[in-house]
Parts: C-alpha cells; sequence; structure tokens
C-alpha cells in the first residue's frame, strides 16, 4: 500500500453555497443511503436534466448535515469534478511525473486527490472517456476500493470518506460508446428524466428570475417540444436550455426570439424540424 502523505489543500474543492435543486422523487434519500453504504452511484438520464447540479447539491447538503463521523472526519465533503472526454487517459485521471528544477515531482491526478483525502470524486460523462481509462475505477468501485498507481508501482487504499459518482446519457449510448457491464454492475443506478410540467416551471422561475406564468408557459413549451423526441428530434429540450429562453425574456428579449436562439437553433439544423418547433412555440407564445 502506499503509505506517504498526500498533502493535498481541498477548500477550493467545497461546495460553499447550497446549489438550487429541487427534488423530483427519492433521489436525495437514495444517494445518502448509497453514501452510508460506500456503494458507488451511476446517474443516468438526458441532458440538462439536473445530474451535475444534484451532486453539487448532495455535496453541500452533507457537509452539514452528515456528524464528522460519518463524514469520516472531513469537517466538510469536496466535491472534485471530472468532465470526461475522449482523450482522457488513466494519466489524466491518475497522475503523472514533472520535471521541477533539476528533480522530477508527482503530481496527483484528480482521482488520486479524491482517493488519498476522502472526497466525492464525479465523472461526468463517463462513456465519453476511453475504455481502457474507465478500467481505472474497478477496483475502486467494489469491495476492494483500491487505486493502483503504475507509474509509481503502489497501490492506495481509499480514505473512508471516498465516494464515487458516475453519470452518463443513455439516450448517446451506441456500439462504440456504452459502459461495460463489467462496470455498470459495480454501481447503484438513479435515473434522471425531466420534472413535471409544476416542477419544472418552478425550477425555471428560480434559475431565471422570470414571472410564474412565463415559467409554466416555458415548461408547457418543453414538454410539447419533448414529444417530438424519436421523430424528428435526437434530443429533447432540456431544463436547462428553457433556462437560458426564460433569462433572455428577463433581459428583454421577445419571446419567440428567445426560444429560437435557445431553443430552436440549438435542437436541430433541419428547416423543416426547425419550422415545426416554431410553430409549438408560436402557439404557446402568439
Amino acid at each position: 500500500m502506499d503509505t506517504e502523505k498526500h498533502e493535498l489543500n481541498f477548500e477550493e474543492y467545497y461546495v460553499e453555497e447550497e446549489p438550487y435543486y429541487l427534488p423530483v422523487k427519492d433521489e436525495v434519500s437514495i444517494f445518502k443511503a448509497a453514501f452510508h453504504a460506500r456503494i458507488p452511484v451511476l446517474l443516468k438520464g438526458p441532458t440538462g436534466t439536473g445530474k451535475t447540479r444534484f451532486v453539487e447539491y448532495m455535496s453541500y447538503r452533507m457537509s452539514r448535515d452528515l456528524s464528522l463521523e460519518e463524514k469520516a472526519g472531513n469537517e466538510h465533503i469536496p466535491l472534485i469534478t471530472v468532465a470526461c472526454h475522449e482523450d482522457l487517459t488513466t494519466t489524466d485521471l491518475v497522475g503523472k511525473f514533472l520535471l521541477k528544477g533539476d528533480e522530477t515531482i508527482w503530481v496527483d491526478g484528480p482521482l488520486t486527490k479524491a482517493v488519498a483525502k476522502g472526497a466525492i470524486c464525479y465523472l461526468d460523462e463517463i462513456v465519453e472517456a476511453r475504455k481502457d481509462t474507465t478500467v481505472i475505477i474497478h477496483p475502486l468501485s467494489d469491495y476492494r476500493r483500491l487505486l493502483p498507481i503504475d507509474k509509481k508501482g503502489t497501490i492506495i487504499e481509499a480514505h473512508p470518506g471516498f465516494f464515487l459518482v458516475i453519470s452518463y446519457n443513455p439516450g448517446y449510448q451506441s456500439l462504440i460508446k456504452d459502459l461495460k457491464q463489467s462496470t455498470k454492475q459495480r454501481f447503484i443506478a438513479i435515473d434522471f428524466d425531466y420534472p413535471t410540467r409544476e416542477q419544472e416551471a418552478q425550477i425555471i422561475q428560480h434559475e431565471a428570475n422570470i414571472s410564474q406564468e412565463i415559467a409554466y408557459d416555458l415548461a408547457k413549451l418543453g414538454e410539447k417540444i419533448r414529444h417530438l423526441k424519436g421523430h424528428a428530434l435526437v434530443e429533447g429540450a432540456s431544463t436547462r436550455l428553457l433556462i437560458y429562453c426564460g433569462k433572455l425574456i428577463r433581459g428583454g428579449i421577445p419571446a419567440r426570439k428567445a426560444c429560437e436562439v435557445a431553443l430552436t437553433a440549438i435542437l436541430t439544423d433541419e428547416k423543416e424540424v426547425q419550422s415545426a418547433i416554431n410553430e409549438v412555440v408560436t402557439s404557446i407564445f402568439t
């Protein structure tokens, strides 16, 4: 096992202010139960449905709700987020040797920092990473809770407070980009989907700081556009895009124009589909 100390400043990873998050189902209680049991969590759902915000919210909430003993001695529960991409390597996650003056020093990667100190490590859109990279999380996500660092010839035993969370969008799955069963079956899954119209209106109103009426109309618009998914659209209108519309409207942009630039032009490049979306927009914002 690696016995060397990892002196790390984790204040930059603290979520100091409570993020706004509206629980949709029982995701909060499930996450807490998984955290207590140290069972890794997989968040599944369309883009823009609050997966990242949820992890930030849970880091904040548990830092304040759990006892020091439950947090494995940490005053806060740090959150280290990694946006996965196709060029992400094991080295990027674990760490590497760097030249500093006349000496060679080791620099921990984000995963190693989380494992050594005891933080939530959130690997966002895990399927975007190379398959040989995701294998590194296997010994961390079962009973072993170990991180091998091949370049140093060491193995780190995870801090009791370490917790692994990954996410992906099942709508983007393909034979090339999919999560192996050998990886999936190390996690429990929390499904994220679009909220109800009433819940979404509440979220939009808060985030965009607009009237309840406009927020409800935007939520209604999002619901109608999502009915086109699978027929004319690959992906539905996310809550995030609806919030963008609301912010533009608050800034003085006419509602139909705001929807055109924040929704229609983003969701598709096909003119016929754009016309269909704009007709839905016009039916709500006359």
